[in-house]
């Protein structure tokens, strides 16, 4: 396993679900130890600094640490725990899934129930589950006290319980978080390559917190680093399953460029210059598009007086579950459009971004 899979499994094991990111924080801070001035700002983003030959301008690179998860909102009598989503779940993906619990006394596992299959009336079959009416069971039988026994409390997080996998086409890895762990992956190899190759500009990679649940450390990370420019890196939806034949956004298809999501238009300017990069150094991808979700772009783009931002990631299938699979070529290319698209940000070609 060479050093970006390792990185890829280390943020994709952690476990960090909104407001919940401190160890995958810890993930990004060991592997950019070195590499970067690491520092935080209040909400617990990370933000590491790489300086170049130039101080300004101030190149944003955002990625959010945080996956969907959800948190305990109740105990019943019986031990069965209620929970919250954090972040977009659809019923039918969360139910007959593994779960771990956060506790201060470490993880519980459980798995998500529900009324059996064999005791629902017709008309209920045909909807989907709501999650308020799912459960999740630890094992308790009886008057078993899980807050005793196990230490679990109203408020602990819960996670997803899947690791990081190789398939057997060893060119497609499997895990949970790659939304937006993916992300994360690429700016600490970007931060990396960078100690050799020259840049006209400085480096600022951020590790935001709280994304799925409405882009907040977009906001302070954005305040914090007062940035020029802003790429986010932030994995595309990948349909080529069945029903979607004539969809671009494909494994093996190059990073998405997104041109439009429901939190903001990218930089035109920007996004040519991205496209025009990817051509001429023939390196593939596809234009995107997201009528619903957003990402930490809608809040960086409106920060101060405004940040020519652009959205860019590798496609991958089945985000916002408790598995998805993404292509290692995508990976390596968005890594590589990131790199060629940093080299080029210069001051004249930032300040032609938004000239009148």
């Amino acid at each position: 396993m060479d050093f970006s899979a390792q990185l890829l499994r280390d943020l994709t094991d952690a476990d960090g679900t909104s407001g919940h990111e401190e160890a995958v924080s810890k993930v990004m801070a060991r592997y950019l130890k070195g590499l970067a001035k690491i520092h935080y700002d209040r909400l617990g983003s990370i933000i590491a600094e790489k300086k170049g030959a130039a101080s300004d301008p101030r190149i944003l690179i955002d990625s959010h640490m945080d996956e969907v998860g959800f948190m305990v909102r109740e105990i019943t009598r019986n031990g069965f725990i209620k929970f919250l989503p954090l972040g977009g779940w659809w019923g039918h993906v969360a139910l007959g899934q593994r779960m771990k619990i956060m506790t201060k006394k470490g993880i519980v596992p459980g798995l998500v129930g529900a009324k059996p299959p064999h005791m629902l009336k017709d008309e209920e079959r045909k909807k989907v589950l709501d999650i308020a009416d799912m459960f999740i069971d630890v094992g308790a039988i009886g008057k078993y006290d899980v807050g005793k026994k196990l230490g679990i409390k109203v408020g602990d997080p819960i996670v997803p319980d899947s690791n990081f996998t190789v398939m057997a086409n060893d060119q497609v890895y499997m895990a949970k978080a790659f939304d937006n762990r993916a992300a994360c992956a690429v700016m600490i190899d970007l931060i990396k390559k960078l100690q050799t190759i020259k840049h006209p500009n400085t480096v600022y990679g951020a590790g935001s917190v709280q994304e799925e649940v409405g882009l907040r450390g977009a906001n302070t990370v954005a305040h914090e680093v007062n940035p020029d420019v802003a790429i986010i890196v932030d994995v595309g939806i990948a349909l080529d399953i069945p029903g979607y034949d004539d969809r671009p956004e494909k494994l093996n298809a190059g990073p998405a460029i997104l041109i439009y999501d429901a939190g903001m238009i990218p930089n035109t300017r920007l996004r040519e210059l991205t496209i025009d990069i990817a051509t001429k150094q023939k390196i593939p991808f596809h234009l995107s598009y997201m009528e619903r979700g957003a990402t930490d772009g809608g809040r960086i783009h409106i920060t101060r007086s405004g940040v020519p931002s652009i959205v860019i990631g590798p496609p991958v299938r089945y985000i916002h579950s408790h598995n998805s699979l993404m292509s290692r070529k995508d990976y390596d290319s968005t890594l590589k459009l990131v790199l060629e698209l940093v080299k080029r940000l210069d001051k004249k070609t930032v300040a032609s971004l938004t000239a009148r």
